[in-house]
């Protein structure tokens, strides 16, 4: 990475703080009703299909607890569901040109970087402002391939019968209550399709920015890789800090055919005002092979667990994941995997780190049923504490039917050692420069799995929250 790579990926405390004062066209009034279903769907012009299908998630929601029965889980109370607005549009239409972006949202955007990442490494990309998908554009050597790149309110028409066939059947409605409200308040997010044989060689990314106090983000990933096709897909997401709650409940699902791989990679930053209850699935079918890459440092509470059904012979599973708290946040993350045919085979390595008074929870879940012989299971959660008054728990859940089954599981929970400290400080270092080296260390193969540029603004942000973080 050159000096002049290294400057522009430079960001300070106000890189995500950017708000904009945007006139939008349609924001509903605060709470959840049928008639605001109706009314997001009625702005949308969408079938009759997907109508019914919203009320009848709304219907879903209504009826479906609040998942707070975990005792030593985030507790939900404080999220009024009520003062949340759940669509908001912007007011332009989806362009496939930056210059015709609105400047003030275009101006938010080029903050984060995303035009240049593109010219610089991706194969395409878009951007999510509130509700809407303000810009989408796929490089044509992959469009004249048959990929196709866009975002899900346009595949649901222009696309109808791919979407329709894979829309909410990895993460249906009824799996827990706040799959139910995004299937009834889901808006833009990014569909993916990459026929038999394709392998995109470079990323697509998309970024989703909230902008409003007590907004709602329901954006919905679809990506389906064909038979033995390749696609790597990078996600980022970031908001401005209010006093107020916000609520994010998003929802990926990935289906992975015959030979195929796919590579999601999640870079979550949204401020510490916003409940993030996100929901992400694959299916993997015969030899095929999932990578989940994912990075949780902002939100006030994160409830986040992406999950792997191995259904076919050979399938695989990676999850490599970081979460990060500081005062005042609860990052409840891990991940599932259930092994559901012979020769599957699954990692989970998880790392945390909590500093002041901050809660991280690797709370997991690994299923291998009895058909599924010759699994092969391993997972690894690592924790570093940064002071005494931080909190880190361990909840791995194993259901094994199946005695073929290799499973292991390590865990650790580590705080900073005064011999760390005392051979780096020696060497000319400030404790504080000590303790972002060692943490920084830590992280390291998280990092080393992102494109370069969420790397150099993960470590950034890293130490951002290092900051007079001694003790």
């Amino acid at each position: 990475m050159t000096n002049q790579d290294q400057e522009f990926w430079k960001i300070d405390e106000n890189y995500f703080e950017h708000k904009v004062t945007q006139k939008y066209e349609m924001q509903t009034a605060p709470g959840l009703t049928e008639e605001t279903i109706r009314e997001i769907s009625k702005d949308k012009q969408e079938p009759q299909w997907m109508l019914d299908f919203r009320l009848n998630c709304f219907k879903l929601f209504k009826e479906m607890k609040m998942p707070n029965d975990w005792p030593d889980g985030p507790d939900l109370k404080e999220l009024d569901l009520n003062s949340i607005s759940y669509y908001i549009k912007p007011g332009t239409k989806t362009e496939s040109d930056w210059n015709k972006v609105p400047p003030e949202i275009k101006k938010t955007f080029e903050r984060l970087g995303i035009p240049e990442a593109e010219r610089r490494s991706l194969a395409g990309a878009g951007a999510q402002f509130e509700s809407e998908v303000v810009y989408h554009n796929l490089k044509k050597q992959w469009e004249d391939l048959g990929v196709i790149f866009t975002d899900c309110d346009v595949a649901l028409k222009k696309h109808s019968e791919l979407f329709k066939k894979y829309f909410m059947k990895c993460v249906p409605p009824t799996l827990h209550k706040f799959a139910a409200l995004h299937g009834a308040c889901w808006s833009g997010g990014t569909f993916i399709y990459i026929p038999k044989g394709v392998k995109v060689e470079l990323p697509l990314q998309a970024y989703f920015r909230m902008n409003v106090a007590a907004g709602g983000q329901f954006e919905h990933t679809l990506i389906i890789v064909d038979e033995c096709a390749e696609v790597s897909y990078v996600e980022g997401c970031s908001s401005p800090s209010y006093m107020t709650g916000s609520l994010h409940a998003g929802c990926v699902e990935i289906f992975v055919n015959k030979g195929a791989r796919g590579r999601y990679t999640s870079m979550e930053n949204w401020s510490k005002n916003v409940f993030n209850l996100n929901t992400k699935r694959a299916i993997v079918e015969d030899d095929g092979l999932i990578e989940w890459i994912n990075g949780n440092a902002g939100s006030r509470t994160t409830m986040l667990y992406p999950c792997s059904i191995l259904k076919g012979k050979g399938a695989r599973s990676d999850f490599l994941g970081i979460a990060v708290a500081a005062k005042g946040q609860f990052q409840d993350t891990g991940a599932k995997v259930i092994h559901a045919a012979p020769n599957t085979t699954s990692t989970i390595r998880s790392k945390s780190i909590s500093k002041d008074g901050g809660i991280t929870t690797y709370r997991g879940l690994v299923k291998i049923a009895k058909q599924a012989t010759n699994a092969k299971v391993h997972v690894q959660c690592d924790a570093l504490m940064l002071d005494n008054l931080s909190k880190s728990n361990t909840v791995p859940y194993m259901d094994v039917d199946n005695k073929t089954a290799e499973v292991g599981h390590e865990a650790t929970v580590a705080k900073i050692g005064d011999e760390q400290l005392f051979y780096l400080m020696s060497r000319g270092l400030s404790e504080e420069e000590a303790r972002k080296m060692i943490v920084l260390g830590f992280v390291e193969p998280i990092t080393k799995a992102l494109p370069i540029e969420y790397a150099v603004e993960f470590n950034k942000l890293i130490e951002l929250e290092m900051e007079n973080a001694l003790g």
